[in-house]
């Protein structure tokens, strides 16, 4: 006869991460297969940008220049950066990524 083990049941909600972190640490999966349901999951992974002052000056000059080439601002400077480093030796083996 096959015994029947208690099982924590599964909480409606957690009320953090780490609290249902904890429960699957302590919990095998396994165990509640049957409680399961198909998710859909969509993610909209962005690199990550980092903002640099310029002034205003320097951006307005900036900002003709890209609409002349058909470009974006932050296209155009991150090219001529790229560029810069190029040539100073400084982009690293691969390039920039």
């Amino acid at each position: 006869m096959k015994r029947k083990s208690k099982k924590k049941p599964i909480p409606e909600h957690f009320k953090t991460i780490e609290e249902a972190g904890e429960f699957w640490d302590s919990h095998d999966l396994g165990d509640y297969w049957n409680q399961t349901k198909e998710a859909y999951l969509q993610f909209n992974l962005k690199k990550r940008h980092y903002y640099v002052s310029l002034n205003s000056k320097l951006f307005h000059k900036l900002f003709l220049l890209s609409e002349r080439e058909g470009v974006s601002v932050e296209t155009m400077a991150n090219l001529w950066i790229q560029e810069k480093l190029r040539e100073t030796g400084k982009e690293g083996k691969n390039g920039i990524g």
